[in-house]
């Protein structure tokens, strides 16, 4: 017997429809229904709501073959299907991320074809792959944050075995896996958990209702969340969560969901025996998130740090529109790369008020942040999806690249950085609701037009030639400059890797010099110094040593090192002889 169960108090009625034939359920005291019912695996089902002849998927479908609007069908990964029985994990100090989304990494677009580039993130010098969410949308191609059934891989990617197959070929490569999940919304199209149960509020955030976290019947949606995670990290072999926009969780009951995930997660990193990470996406500058539990916080591994991103891109390329306002000065820099956080209880002009708290520094190590020169917000939320690589020069790309490789935090590339990649990355829906589909294009058009992008030079998401141009070109990483800044990232990831100092997780370990006329900064990491001329012409600079790695080369003087515009060199400072 299979036993299909299933959440739903709203209705009176629920019917299981199994491969075409409907069978009656028994209802709960707590509104879940359940039939045992004969079904091999790959069955097709759906549940029949009163008397809406529509058949609905499965909340927690573990697949979902015909796409999201479909029946369900029954899946079971196969356990001889693993190979990995000897992965012991990676803890998220000294990790190396690298950032993909599976439909755009390859021309395929499929977890079968991103096994086949894994190879170059390994000689990269990357140790962690961070997916881009595969749960389940409407439609072939998405960026993921779009998901309506949470517990079911994309067909389009592969399905939940070709999840498999990719898991098992990272982690027989030393690569450890991270799954970007989305828990404080759901996409637009193929929604139908609100026909079950309370799973939404009234109240909206940026993308839709919020989850019902804290309100009647709330426990069963905490459950729906948790896990959801647990299958990720448990049946998929995932080694970390990526939870999208957590400032969007709105949570007033005495144990934040973040803080009941933390536990749920730990309990099962003991049983795994290998470590399982949980890395937030916040706006709120808040250190609660990564503070440990006993100290008063949630617990949580890590969160992605904006504000180093801001510091680092301003800085560099001399942006101030929007959010950059505040950002921009070598003090700035220099402050975020010592502090964490640039605005920790200080005013931010673009929100209007105070934001932030700071990090206790002797507490939280750097190493809890994700520092990155972009991501796939920073590039596909611009209105062209332009990469840096369109308007900076290789030299300050690289300049932009050293500071997060040799910076305190763990470092994150978002895909094609490397080799300073020339295609865009845009934003790309594939809605089948016409409806949805048509607010989508307005709404983002009309998005840009009020920050004065014609309409007309906006990508459309809907028009499949706006995924297709996201795709990465691997022909590039082989031209002469692309293949130039290929080998300087994987020059600075194996000094990362080979010195100590590099991946020295104690923000209290940093010290920095800069000289704001002159446009230069150094970030010291014990004897080590990162030297940095973000101005176009040369520049001396009171510190000299032995030159490691450089973009241009430097002339190093007794007290001084000359180093030329748009570049950076990394010195050894430390007396010649034994250490």
């Amino acid at each position: 017997m299979t036993v299909f169960e299933v959440w739903a108090p709203r209705p009176e009625s629920v019917r299981l429809d199994l491969e075409g034939v409907v069978h009656s359920m028994t209802r709960s005291p707590h509104g879940w229904w359940r039939a045992d019912v004969p079904a091999a695996n790959g069955a097709r089902y759906g549940f029949l709501l009163d008397d809406d002849p529509t058949v609905l998927p499965d909340p927690r479908s573990p697949r979902q073959p015909d796409g999201v609007h479909a029946r369900s069908a029954l899946h079971t990964l196969d356990p001889a299907g693993w190979t990995d029985a000897v992965w012991t994990g990676r803890p998220l100090a000294g990790a190396v991320y690298y950032e993909l989304h599976i439909g755009t990494f390859t021309p395929e677009g499929t977890f079968d074809a991103a096994i086949e580039r894994l190879d170059h993130l390994v000689g990269l010098g990357v140790t962690v792959v961070e997916v881009m969410p595969v749960n389940a949308f409407d439609g072939p191609h998405n960026w993921g944050y779009d998901g309506v059934l949470w517990y079911a891989v994309q067909e389009s990617y592969g399905g939940p075995d070709g999840l498999q197959r990719f898991v098992n070929a990272c982690h027989a490569r030393g690569l450890a896996v991270c799954l970007d999940v989305v828990y404080n919304h759901l996409g637009p199209s193929g929604n139908y958990l609100p026909r079950f149960a309370p799973y939404l509020t009234e109240g909206r955030n940026t993308w839709g209702q919020s989850l019902n976290l804290d309100g009647l019947q709330s426990d069963h949606v905490r459950g729906y969340i948790i896990d959801n995670a647990l299958r990720w990290l448990r049946d998929f072999h995932i080694d970390a969560l990526r939870l999208d926009a957590v400032h969007a969780l709105v949570d007033r009951t005495a144990t934040h969901l973040l803080a009941e995930l933390a536990v749920a997660t730990e309990r099962l990193a003991a049983h795994v025996r290998r470590p399982l990470t949980l890395i937030a996406e916040s706006d709120l500058n808040d250190p609660k998130l990564i503070t440990p539990r006993a100290a008063g916080g949630y617990g949580l591994t890590g969160q992605w740090n904006d504000d180093l991103h801001h510091a680092v891109h301003t800085a560099v390329s001399g942006e101030r529109q929007g959010y950059y306002a505040d950002f921009g000065s070598l003090r700035c820099l220099a402050r975020t790369l010592k502090h964490g956080f640039f605005h920790a209880a200080t005013y931010s002009s673009f929100r209007g008020r105070t934001h932030g708290r700071p990090i206790d520094r002797g507490l939280v190590p750097g190493s809890a942040l994700l520092a990155y020169t972009c991501d796939h917000d920073q590039i596909g939320n611009r209105a062209l999806g332009d990469r840096p690589s369109a308007y900076l020069t290789d030299g300050q790309l690289a300049i932009k690249a050293a500071l997060v490789l040799c910076g305190p935090f763990t470092p994150m590339l978002f895909m094609g950085e490397e080799w300073g990649a020339r295609t865009p990355f845009q934003f790309f829906t594939s809605h089948t609701d016409p409806d949805v589909a048509a607010a989508t294009a307005s709404g983002r058009k009309k998005e840009f037009a009020a920050h004065g992008w014609p309409e007309g030079e906006v990508p459309d998401p809907q028009d499949v030639k706006t995924f297709l141009r996201s795709k990465l070109d691997w022909t590039e990483a082989d031209e002469p400059g692309h293949a130039r800044l290929l080998s300087c990232y994987r020059a600075l990831l194996a000094l990362r890797r080979d010195r100590a100092e590099l991946s020295d997780p104690w923000l209290t370990h940093v010290s920095v010099d800069y000289d704001e006329a002159a446009r230069w900064i150094v970030v010291h990491r014990g004897t080590l110094a990162l030297v940095c001329n973000l101005g176009e012409d040369q520049v001396a600079v009171p510190i000299a040593g032995l030159p490691l790695l450089s973009w241009e080369s430097p002339t190093v003087g007794p007290s001084a090192t000359t180093v030329p515009g748009h570049s950076f060199t990394l010195l050894d400072t430390a007396p010649p002889g034994p250490r």
